[in-house]
């Protein structure tokens, strides 16, 4: 009898390690959880809709959904014959942040989309709802961890991870750094990864130090559009602390990012390198939704270049496959 009570509390404990075990590795998308081995060939940093109009005047009234609809299924029926199963969806909240729309174009187009939580402070603020200036980083996160935890405005979609952006500057304004400090407990409180719009490396290093402060590692960390950065070297201090380097302007500078990622196998960091394009979108306000630009110059120019110069398959997939799964997982 002894042994049998001394048993069961090994039992319990072996049982609930293996539920966090299986609660670990998901991927939140716009239709749900999925296993992180389900998320296959990923765009990492892509737009279906941005609105530029000022975080005071958008909202759903801007656009139609089934007009947009329209206008993006032949751009994502392109890269579903290319073989991308996920897109990561970077528009923020009072940019143009809509779940069903991308919940929509999902259900048609069979890709997953993963959209986010957070705001957007470059460009002086003027995507910032006025509370962001008056709030704390607490409050700040407070409300994006209501959408993590209940859903975003009563759509039941999830966030599937954090977006912010800085503006650019060896150091950060004191509303950048309290984007940065509710990313940061929002993170700790979520597991969600941080990316943010950035730039050269002395933003993202400044955005480091304050998420290090918070007690942030900074692998769970995305520096976005690290192809501003002109000293490769930098490449090789962030991959050195775990930082996610992700070049992802390839539709408008190939040659630009077929450099940089010479350079990244050169120096071993193919591991910490996220690809993408920054390219879409459907502009509210402009006829036919404005001048879009697709989604497959890292297929039909890059990845041939990549090819000539000795990149294998399995190194293309690390980059498109296994890095944003890696990056991605929420714990």
């Amino acid at each position: 009898m002894k042994q049998l009570i001394l048993i069961i509390p090994l039992l319990i404990l072996v049982f609930s390690c293996s539920n966090q075990n299986e609660r670990k590795n998901f991927i939140e998308t716009v239709n749900g959880k999925i296993e992180s081995d389900q998320m296959g060939l990923t765009l990492i940093h892509e737009h279906v809709l941005v609105d530029f109009i000022g975080a005071d005047s958008t909202g759903f009234h801007r656009w139609d959904k089934d007009s947009v609809v329209q206008v993006l299924m032949p751009y994502l029926e392109e890269v579903r014959s290319r073989g991308v199963v996920t897109i990561i969806e970077c528009t923020p909240s009072f940019l143009g942040k809509d779940p069903i729309l991308l919940q929509k174009l999902s259900d048609l187009s069979g890709i997953q989309f993963i959209t986010n939580t957070g705001y957007y402070g470059a460009v002086g603020g003027k995507y910032l709802p006025s509370h962001a200036y008056s709030e704390s980083a607490r409050e700040l996160a407070d409300r994006w961890i209501e959408e993590v935890n209940h859903g975003i405005e009563g759509t039941g979609i999830f966030p599937g991870f954090i977006k912010i952006s800085v503006n650019e500057g060896d150091s950060l304004s004191q509303i950048d750094k309290k984007l940065v400090r509710a990313a940061a407990i929002t993170h700790k409180e979520s597991g969600l990864l941080i990316v943010s719009h950035t730039g050269p490396w002395a933003t993202a290093k400044a955005q480091i130090d304050v998420l290090k402060e918070e007690g942030v590692d900074p692998e769970n960390f995305v520096w976005v559009h690290a192809q501003a950065e002109e000293d490769f070297n930098n490449y090789v201090k962030a991959a050195e602390i775990g930082v996610w380097i992700s070049l992802d302007g390839i539709v408008w500078d190939v040659e630009g990012h077929l450099e940089r990622v010479i350079f990244a196998k050169e120096k071993g960091l193919l591991d910490h390198i996220l690809l993408s394009h920054d390219a879409g979108w459907y502009s509210p306000g402009e006829p036919n939704g404005g001048d879009f630009k697709g989604f497959t110059s890292l297929f039909d120019e890059l990845i041939p270049l990549l090819k000539e110069k000795g990149f294998t398959q399995k190194e293309l997939d690390l980059m498109l496959i296994e890095n944003p799964a890696k990056a991605f997982s929420i714990n």
